[in-house]
Formats: C-alpha cells, sequence, structure tokens
C-alpha cells in the first residue's frame, strides 16, 4: 500500500474512535484528524503551483489543528488499546475529580500564612493523596461492580470536568489569596502580599503528573517481575512472589536509599560543615564562668556552632551591672557537646556526658548560685538566648545555665532519627545534677528550674514521669512551645478542667500551671492565688509545631472546636490528609511571623522567669522593663 493509499482512509475526526481503531489524544502519535489532506493527489495545495511551506500550507495545519481540537472536545479521553499499556494511558477520572477536590480543599488557609510556592506544594501533595484514593475506589468498583457507563455517559461528564474545573481553580486560588491575606492581618503582618495563580496551580499539576509517572512505572515493573517469574514458577506463586519483591524494592528503596542516604545524609553533611563554624561576631569568652573560657574542661573548638554562640554572647558583669544599676555578677553557662572529648568519652555516652556537666559546674561554681537552670536543646543543640538573658539580667548573673547537645542536625531530623536522644540526654544530666545538689546543705542549694523551646521543651518533658513529677522535682520550669508529642503536655491538654479550651489549657484550676500566648494578661487568669513550685507554658494557639501530629490525616483535632485561638482565622477548616499536610508545611515557616504568633515567643520568657521564680523585691515595673529591653534588642545569635 502507498502513502496516498493511507491517506485516503475517511477522516474520522468528527466523531469517537471504535473500539478496536488506534488510540487518539496526546498519548499517541496519530491524533484526532491527522490522515487529512497531506499525500500526494489529495493534499492541500497539490498541483497549485505553491511552494511547500507557503500560505496554504499553514492554513491546512491550522485547519488540522482545529480539527483535533474539535474531536478532543467531542471525547475528551481516549483509551488505551491494549492492557500493556501501563504508563501510556489516560488518567482516570473518578481520581482525578478526587485529586482536584483534594487540591482544592488545599487552598484554604491554615495556622500560618505561607507563600505562593509553598502552596503550590501542599496542592500538588494532597492531590496525589486524593487521586490515590480515588483510583483505589474506582478500581475496588470495577472489580466488583459489573455495570460500565456508557460512552455518551463518560463523554459527558469529561466535557464538564474540563469546562468545570479550570474555572473553579482559579476563582478558588484567588480566594486563598484573599484568606491569607485576612490571615496576615489578624498576625500583625502586612496584607501585601504575592499571590502567583498560574504558578501554584502549574507546581501542582506538576507534582501530580510526576507522581503519576513514578507510580505507573512502579506497576509497569512489578507487572514484568511477575510475568518473568511465571516463567518458572505457577502463576498464583509467581504474582505472590513478584508482589512482595515489588513491595520490598519500594519500601527499601524510599527509607535506604532516598531516605536514609539521601535526605538524611545530606542533612547530616550539611550540619556537620554548619556545627564546625562559628556565627559572625562570636568570640571565645574571656569569663573563666564559662564553658570554652579559660581553666574549661571543654576547649572551645569543640563546643560546636550552638555552643559557641551559647557561651560566646554570654552577657558581661559590667553590662548587667550597666542595666540592673547595683553590682551584679559574671553570669555562669556550662555547654556539653554532642562529641565528647575523647577523655570522657565511655560506654553510655550520655552519663559521660552529665558527669563532665557536674564537674564543669564544680569548676565555675554554679553550686553558689541563686538559681541553677537546666536547658533543653533543640536538634541542633539550640538554646534560646531570651530564655537565658531574660533570667540573667533578672537576677543581676547570680545564675547557672547549663546544656547538654544530643544532636547536631536539625530539629525535623532529629525528630525522625534520634527523637529519644533527647530526653535520655537531658534526663542522665537532670539526675546528676540533682545528685550533687542532695550533697549540698538544703538552706545553701540553688534554686533548680527547667526550661526548653520546640524539642527543648520535649526534651525537659520526657525526663519526668508526669505534671506532679515535674512539680516534685524542680523549684519551677518554663517550657515554650512543646510539640504535640511533649507527654506533659498531652497528659495537661488531655485532663484539662471542663470549659477551657486546648489551645489555652486550664489545668486543676490553675494553682500550679498556667499557659500562656499574651503572658501579662494570660498568666493573671484565674484569679485565685497559685503556688510554688510553678510551671508556665507559653503557648500559641497558632503554633503548628504544638498542633502537629500524623492524627491530623484522619481526625478532626480539638484546636479547630469553638472558640478558635485569638489569631486562628474563622476560615480555617479541616480535611482529611489535607490539614496534615497544610500543618506540616506550617512549620518550615512557623518563624515568618512576629511573636507571639506562629513558633516565635520572643520576650514572652520575661513574664514567665517573672511568674515562675521572681527574684525578691522584683516589681511588674521591673518585668515591663525587662520585656522592653529583650524584645528591642539585637538578638545575640
Amino acid at each position: 500500500m502507498t502513502s496516498t493509499d493511507r491517506n485516503t482512509s475517511p477522516d474520522r475526526s468528527a466523531g469517537p474512535e471504535p473500539a478496536d481503531d488506534p488510540p487518539t489524544g496526546p498519548d499517541t502519535a496519530t491524533g484526532p484528524g491527522a490522515g487529512t489532506g497531506t499525500g500526494s493527489g489529495t493534499g492541500t495545495g497539490a498541483g497549485t503551483g505553491i511552494a511547500p511551506g507557503g500560505g496554504t500550507r499553514a492554513a491546512s495545519a491550522g485547519r488540522r489543528a482545529a480539527d483535533r481540537l474539535l474531536a478532543f472536545a467531542r471525547r475528551p479521553y481516549w483509551d488505551r488499546p491494549d492492557p500493556a499499556y501501563r504508563i501510556r494511558r489516560w488518567p482516570d477520572l473518578v481520581a482525578l475529580c478526587f485529586a482536584t477536590v483534594f487540591f482544592w480543599s488545599s487552598l484554604t488557609p491554615s495556622l500560618v500564612p505561607r507563600p505562593w510556592y509553598l502552596q503550590g506544594l501542599v496542592g500538588g501533595i494532597t492531590a496525589v493523596i486524593g487521586y490515590a484514593l480515588g483510583s483505589g475506589l474506582a478500581w475496588l468498583y470495577r472489580a466488583l461492580a459489573p455495570w460500565r457507563p456508557p460512552e455518551w455517559f463518560r463523554t459527558r461528564c469529561w466535557q464538564a470536568y474540563w469546562l468545570l474545573s479550570p474555572v473553579l481553580a482559579v476563582w478558588l486560588i484567588s480566594e486563598s489569596a484573599r484568606m491569607q491575606r485576612q490571615l496576615r492581618v489578624l498576625q500583625g503582618l502586612p496584607p501585601a502580599l504575592t499571590w502567583h495563580t498560574p504558578m501554584i496551580a502549574l507546581i501542582a499539576l506538576g507534582l501530580l503528573l510526576a507522581a503519576l509517572l513514578v507510580a505507573r512505572a512502579v506497576r509497569l515493573g512489578a507487572v514484568t517481575l511477575i510475568r518473568l517469574l511465571g516463567r518458572l514458577l505457577p502463576r498464583p506463586v509467581a504474582f505472590a512472589v513478584g508482589a512482595v519483591l515489588s513491595t520490598l524494592f519500594v519500601l527499601v528503596g524510599v527509607r535506604d536509599i532516598v531516605f536514609d542516604r539521601g535526605v538524611v545524609d545530606l542533612a547530616d553533611r550539611i550540619a556537620e560543615a554548619t556545627n564546625g563554624g562559628t556565627k559572625d561576631g562570636i568570640r571565645r569568652p574571656a569569663s573563666r564562668f564559662v564553658s570554652g573560657g579559660p581553666g574549661s574542661l571543654i576547649p572551645w573548638t569543640d563546643l560546636g556552632y550552638q555552643g559557641r554562640n551559647f557561651t560566646g554572647s554570654t552577657p558581661t558583669r559590667a553590662t548587667l551591672t550597666a542595666w540592673t544599676g547595683r553590682p551584679a555578677r559574671a553570669p555562669v553557662r556550662v555547654y556539653i557537646p554532642s562529641a565528647l572529648p575523647a577523655a570522657f568519652d565511655d560506654d553510655s555516652p550520655f552519663a559521660a556526658q552529665a558527669r563532665l556537666a557536674v564537674r564543669e559546674l564544680d569548676r565555675t561554681g554554679a553550686f553558689d548560685r541563686a538559681v541553677l537552670a537546666v536547658a533543653g536543646t533543640t536538634g541542633t543543640g539550640w538554646v534560646d538566648p531570651n530564655v537565658a538573658e531574660a533570667l540573667e539580667y533578672m537576677y543581676g548573673g547570680d545564675t547557672a545555665i547549663v546544656a547538654v547537645q544530643y544532636s547536631y542536625l536539625p530539629s525535623w531530623v532529629s525528630f525522625l532519627v534520634d527523637k529519644e536522644k533527647a530526653g535520655q540526654a537531658t534526663r542522665a544530666l537532670l539526675d546528676a545534677v540533682r545528685d550533687r545538689l542532695d550533697t549540698l546543705p538544703a538552706d545553701r542549694r540553688p534554686k533548680l528550674v527547667v526550661t526548653g523551646e520546640s524539642l527543648g521543651a520535649y526534651a525537659v518533658e520526657a525526663s519526668f514521669e508526669g505534671a506532679d513529677d515535674l512539680l516534685a522535682s524542680t523549684d519551677g520550669a518554663l517550657l515554650m512551645g512543646a510539640p504535640n508529642f511533649s507527654p506533659i503536655s498531652r497528659e495537661i491538654r488531655r485532663d484539662r478542667d471542663p470549659g477551657s479550651p486546648v489551645w489555652r489549657p486550664q489545668y486543676r484550676g490553675g494553682t500550679r500551671i498556667r499557659f500562656a500566648q499574651f503572658p501579662e494578661t494570660d498568666l493573671a487568669r484565674p484569679a485565685s492565688a497559685w503556688g510554688h513550685p510553678r510551671a508556665v507554658y507559653l503557648q500559641n494557639a497558632s503554633d503548628p509545631v504544638v498542633w502537629w501530629s500524623p492524627d491530623l490525616l484522619l481526625s478532626r483535632p480539638a484546636w479547630l472546636d469553638e472558640p478558635l485561638g485569638p489569631d486562628i482565622t474563622p476560615e480555617i477548616s479541616w480535611f482529611p490528609f489535607v490539614a496534615f499536610w497544610q500543618t506540616s508545611v506550617d512549620m518550615a515557616v512557623s518563624y515568618g511571623v512576629d511573636a507571639p504568633h506562629g513558633h516565635r515567643y520572643g520576650a514572652g520568657a520575661v513574664d514567665g522567669w517573672a511568674a515562675v521564680l521572681p527574684p525578691p523585691g522584683w516589681t511588674d515595673a521591673d518585668t515591663r522593663r525587662l520585656r522592653a529591653f529583650i524584645a528591642h534588642r539585637p538578638a545575640a545569635y
């Protein structure tokens, strides 16, 4: 058959293809109307004397494109001609509808404002989840139900989808920009917002297509493996073995190669390089009362990035004297890095850290101070400078603060790979410090307090058996932004007094433990007096670190119940799977707002310490003055 014979076949672009014809559509080499007017004898312009590439050829190409577009509008999908097509096949309509609805639901606001590119990321992830759910339901229906929709019904459904979904998507993305602006105003940010509607849609669509391609490639590989095994084994056995091997391949590949050798190794290399540096402006301290200074048991070079920041920014006695107006003492700061000097290393690294910490505390005279604070650190070993300096200025330097580093990885990596180390290291330190305090006369012991922020708050909580143990074992606690998995925080929220919201729980009438977002007013409630020792929790209603939990995947959280927190937009909503990913992304931008919103707590530590353990003669005016100073001074690191 000649090329002329092939091109004289009738044009099928005017209607649906028969089921046994070659497929049409974007996934095939040919499409609707692809055979019109290009061969000799029937081609447009044949024998007219018009040179190839002239205006007639351009018009013919335009007509062919219009024919294809019209054919697609009449039948906006195509059926794969062979079940062997695993990758090149049209998306499932039910799955695509689920993906679209999930994407739309991701456009609702969450706890903190997010930039447009992260909105595209959330939209893409949730669309992938929606597609997977929809695809599973469609497969289950096809496996159990014999009825199939007629061709005209499928066509109308596809036409309705292509007509409605783009219009609704553009409108909902525009609405999401309005809701994000409202949330920004609610949390004290300027309402100006860059919200790239096309880019949000493209990022989400790109993630969906990439995930779909990977999933289909995995499925193709599994089917191929089962077919090859079928040559050697009975079919049921081949199917079972192939399914198990494919599952193991995916699990091992994702966990060991992508996560452990990819994400974690990369984060470890970056964190290790950072840990060897020092922040600009931080210098080795001249004070013998801090780790890394003269006479320290831990060399300055061994302290790590966060350890050098912590000890190298210690306020001097002259600075404290100038602020307090009375003679001050040089504060004690002790920091034990995760990489112990070889002389102190043994089979129990946390015990070795604790022993070294007590020796360093003895060297610096920490047990002769008015207050001794044990600080839990975050994944990188960070200690909040606002917390440390607020206590030191309040007591005129008559303080000692000790911290141990259990990891130099970012907190999110530490949470995934070595969260337990946080509690183990801090518990070992607390046990060693209390054992040393027990050797001192009761009237000569410093007040023992504990503090921590974020993963550091979890480290402190994991060191005690519960709220009662925390209060019985210390002289006070100041904890900020405790993650949702922190055991004591969960206990308090679970057992809160009836009628109190989960974002501001009242526990046992507020007699010993109180929560605050706006400490100046929140800590005054309830009006009844509260005794000692006390624990203060600074907890923002909009802090995603506090509320993130795997339970968000399928359960509506209590923090969405009425009344909502003071900085939560009433347009927030919960949708299965979507809320989980929204809150996950919120954690990445939780520092993009000002205190007291998101994961920012600012100078609230001043009010916290003033409530937990104020020095003799301390007044509300002193608290206001110190709060203003801490809030407006440049951060130490």
